[in-house]
C-alpha cells in the first residue's frame, strides 16, 4: 500500500529506482544498554515513569537484526537515534526533496508517523492501519531548513504483530554515483579491540558491495595478525582485507598511510577513518555513503561518538573551532554529553535542531576521495588536531564536514585522562599553534599567545612543571620551521617520554604500599581549603598569591613528606599553589604522583615562556607564510611515501 501524507493511498505501488539511504535496525544482542538508541518503549509507561521499559515489560521481542514482534496491545516507537530519519540533514545539504518509509509487516497494526520541528514540537503525518503487507508513506523534506526528524510508532492491534523490516529511501539521482569506501583502521597495540572489529565488519554482509577494502595500519608491536581470532575474522573478509605494517607515525601517519593506499589503489570514492579502539554500528557506515553520494558538492561525513562504557550516552552532537582562542569545542547549544536512556529523542527538544560543524573526530570520518586530490593528505603532526585541522583546510576549498545523526561508534571515552599533561601536552601545544599559523583569520594569532602563556602559568602554579617543558619545547619547533614535522614525525615520542620522565610530576606510583603518608606542617587558613575563585578580584588576588608563594624556599623535607593528597578533580592551580608538595592522583585512578614545588624551576619556565611567546607573536606574519607555502608539499602523498619508506615496522622479535 502507498501513502503519500496526509492522505494514504490504499494500493500497492511497484516503483523502481529507488535507493535505500536508512534502514531500520535493532542490536542484533539485544543489549539492554544500547536498546534505547533504537527502539522506545517509554510510551508504554505509566504517567511520571521515567525509566525506560525492557522489551519484556513492554510486550516486546526483537527477533533480529531488522524485526521486532509486539503482543496483542503493546506498542513501540522508532523516535530514536537510529531510527528516526535525520530529515535535516537532508534538506540541508542534498536536493533530495522527498523520502519514502516502507514497512514491512506480519499482522494487524497501526503505524502512527510523525516528524518534528527545529523547536523539538512533534507533529502526527499520517495514521495508517494494516494487516499482512507494506506501507509506503511518501514525506516531504521541504519544511525542514532549520531542524526536525521523522519517524513511526507501531501499535498492536488486536492481535500479536512482527515488524519484519522498515526502510527510508529516495528516488532522486544521486549527485555523483552510488559510491563505495576503503576503509582505514590506524592501529597501535591494540589487536583485540582490531580484530573484533575486523570480524564485526566480515560478518555484516550488506557492507560487502559498498567497502572495497579494508587496510589496517598496524604501527605497533602487538601485532594485530598474532591476535586469537584475527585468521577467522580474516576469512570473512577475503581479499578485502590488507594489513601494512610501518613505524609508529601515530593517527596522522596511520591515516594518511590508509589515504595513500585508497589513492593509489583507484577503487573508491572514500575512504572511512576508524579508530582501533571502537565499536561500529555497520548501518551508519551505509548511511555515512549513501548521504556522501547524495550531497550538492563533495562533502566529509563524520559519525558521532558514543561511549564504550556508557553505551546510551552521547558525547557531543557537533565540534567546532574557536578561530579567536583557536580552541576546539562542542558547537553552540550541542548539550552533550546525552544519554538516550534518560532521555529519549522525542522529549528532548535541543536534539532537533540541526547542528552545523567545523570538523568532526577520526574516530569515523568519511573523506571523499576528491579531497584527497584537492587539499592532500594529513599534516604530518603525530597526534592531536590532525582531524580539525584537516576539515579546516577541506572548508578552505568548499568540502563541508557534516556530523550525519545516525552514523556512530563506541569509542574508548577520554574522560578518565587528561593527555594535557602528559606525553601529549607536547603535541597539543604544538599542533594548536601549527593549525593556527595556517587558518587563523586573525592578525597574529587573536587571542591564542595570551591563552597559551596563560596555560603555562596556570600549569606552573599546578606544580606541573613536565608539562610545561613539554609545551615550551613544542614552541621551540616551532619556530624552527615546518621542516621537522616530517623529519621527527617517527622519533619525537619517544624523545618526548624520556624528556618527560625525568619529572617527579609525571612519575606515577600504583603501588599503594610506596606511597608516602601526607603530614600538614601548617594549619588551614581559617580551617578551610583555598577554594575556587568567583569573582574577578578574588581571581586576581589568588594568582598574584599563589605566584608569590612559587618564589619562597621550600621545605626541606617537602621531596619526602607530602602536605596532602589532592584528588585529580580538584587538583587546580588556585589549590596547588599553596603547598610544597602534593600526592595528586592520577585522572584514571590508578596511581599517585608527587607534585613538588620548585621555586628555580618557577622562574625558569617563566622566562622562557615570555621570551617564546614574545617571539612568537612578533614573527607571527612570517612563520604564518612559511607554514602556509609548505602545507601542500607538507600534506602531500610524494612526501608521506618519503617519511612511511623512512620509518619501517619495528622489530617484534
Amino acid at each position: 500500500m502507498t501513502a503519500q501524507a496526509p492522505e494514504v493511498d490504499v494500493d500497492e505501488a511497484q516503483e523502481t529506482a529507488r535507493r535505500v539511504v536508512h534502514r531500520v535496525v535493532l542490536p542484533e544482542d539485544s543489549d539492554p544498554n544500547t536498546l534505547p538508541l533504537y527502539v522506545d518503549f517509554t510510551m508504554a509507561h505509566a504517567v511520571g515513569q521515567a525509566a525506560a521499559l525492557s522489551p519484556r515489560d513492554a510486550g516486546a521481542q526483537v527477533e533480529g537484526r531488522r524485526s521486532l514482534t509486539l503482543k496483542a496491545g503493546a506498542s513501540a516507537s522508532f523516535a530514536t537515534y537510529f531510527n528516526a530519519f535525520p530529515a535535516a540533514y537532508w534538506r540541508r545539504w542534498t536536493n533530495v526533496e522527498s523520502v519514502r518509509l516502507s514497512i514491512r509487516l506480519s499482522g494487524a497494526a497501526s503505524v502512527v508517523v510523525h516528524k518534528s520541528n527545529a523547536r523539538g514540537n512533534a507533529q502526527r503525518i499520517t495514521l495508517v492501519d494494516s494487516a499482512d503487507g507494506v506501507i509506503d508513506v511518501d514525506l516531504p523534506l521541504t519544511a525542514f531548513g532549520d531542524g526536525g526528524w521523522y519517524w513511526f510508532d507501531l501499535y498492536a492491534a488486536t492481535d500479536e504483530v512482527t515488524l519484519l523490516s522498515a526502510e527510508w529511501s529516495v528516488d532522486a539521482a544521486p549527485a555523483r554515483k552510488d559510491g563505495t569506501t576503503s576503509i582505514a583502521i590506524t592501529t597501535f597495540n591494540r589487536p583485540d579491540y582490531c580484530v573484533r572489529q575486523l570480524a564485526a565488519l566480515g560478518a555484516d554482509t550488506s557492507l560487502r558491495s559498498t567497502v572495497d577494502r579494508i587496510y589496517v595500519i598496524d604501527q605497533g608491536t602487538q601485532l594485530v595478525e598474532d591476535e586469537d581470532g584475527y585468521d577467522d575474522a580474516a576469512a570473512l573478509l577475503g581479499d578485502r582485507l590488507r594489513v601494512i605494517r610501518q613505524g609508529n607515525l601515530g593517527g596522522s601517519g596511520g591515516f594518511s598511510r590508509g589515504m595513500s593506499e585508497t589513492l593509489e589503489a583507484g577503487e573508491s570514492d572514500y575512504v572511512l577513518l576508524l579508530d582501533d579502539d571502537i565499536i561500529s554500528e555497520p548501518e551508519g557506515i551505509l548511511r555515512a555513503v549513501a548521504f556522501g553520494d547524495y550531497t550538492r558538492t563533495p562533502t566529509i561525513v563524520g559519525g558521532h561518538m558514543f561511549s564504550m562504557y556508557e553505551r546510551s550516552s552521547l558525547h557531543a552532537v557537533g565540534e567546532t573551532v574557536n578561530r579567536y582562542l583557536f580552541w576546539w569545542g562542542g558547537v553552540d547549544g550541542g548539550g552533550g554529553p546525552h544519554d538516550f536512556s534518560l532521555h529519549p529523542l522525542r522529549s528532548t527538544p535541543w536534539l532537533h535542531s540541526r547542528v552545523d560543524v567545523d570538523y568532526n573526530g577520526w574516530w569515523m570520518c568519511l573523506i571523499p576521495v576528491e579531497a584527497l586530490q584537492q587539499v592532500g593528505l594529513s599534516l604530518p603532526i603525530f597526534i592531536k588536531w590532525d582531524d580539525a585541522e584537516y576539515c579546516l583546510r577541506a572548508a578552505e576549498v568548499g568540502i563541508r564536514t557534516v556530523s550525519l545523526p545516525g552514523a556512530a561508534v563506541w569509542h574508548v571515552p577520554w574522560t578518565d585522562k587528561d593527555d594535557a599533561i602528559d606525553w601529549q601536552a607536547y603535541y597539543h601545544q604544538r599542533n594548536r599553534w601549527v593549525a593556527a599559523l595556517l587558518h587563523s583569520p586573525y592578525k597574529k594569532g587573536g587571542r591564542l599567545p595570551r591563552v597559551s602563556f596563560a596555560a603555562d602559568v596556570k600549569h606552573l602554579l599546578q606544580l606541573q612543571y613536565s608539562a610545561v617543558d613539554l609545551r615550551l619545547q613544542a614552541l621551540e619547533d616551532i619556530l624552527a620551521g615546518p621542516d621537522h614535522l616530517h623529519a621527527t614525525i617517527g622519533t619525537t615520542l619517544p624523545a618526548v617520554r624520556q624528556r618527560r620522565a625525568a619529572f617527579p610530576d609525571a612519575v606515577i606510583e600504583k603501588d599503594v604500599s610506596k606511597v608516602p603518608e601526607t603530614y600538614r606542617r601548617r594549619p588551614l587558613r581559617k580551617g578551610r581549603r583555598p577554594h575556587a575563585p568567583h569573582s574577578r578580584a578574588s581571581f586576581a588576588s589568588a594568582a598574584v598569591a599563589g605566584a608569590i608563594r612559587q618564589f619562597r624556599p621550600v621545605r626541606e623535607d617537602a621531596a619526602s613528606v607530602p602536605e596532602e593528597r589532592v584528588a585529580s578533580a580538584a587538583a587546580r592551580w588556585w589549590r596547588l599553589s599553596n603547598l610544597d608538595s602534593a600526592l595528586v592522583t592520577s585522572a584514571d585512578g590508578s596511581g599517585v604522583s608527587m607534585y613538588i614545588r620548585d621555586p628555580e624551576k618557577f622562574r625558569s619556565y617563566l622566562s622562557r615562556s615570555i621570551a617564546l611567546h614574545r617571539r612568537l607573536r612578533q614573527k607571527w606574519p612570517k612563520l604564518a607564510a612559511e607554514y602556509g607555502a609548505r602545507m601542500p608539499e607538507l600534506t602531500s602523498p610524494e612526501a608521506w611515501r618519503t617519511t612511511f619508506a623512512e620509518n619501517p615496522a619495528a622489530d617484534t622479535k
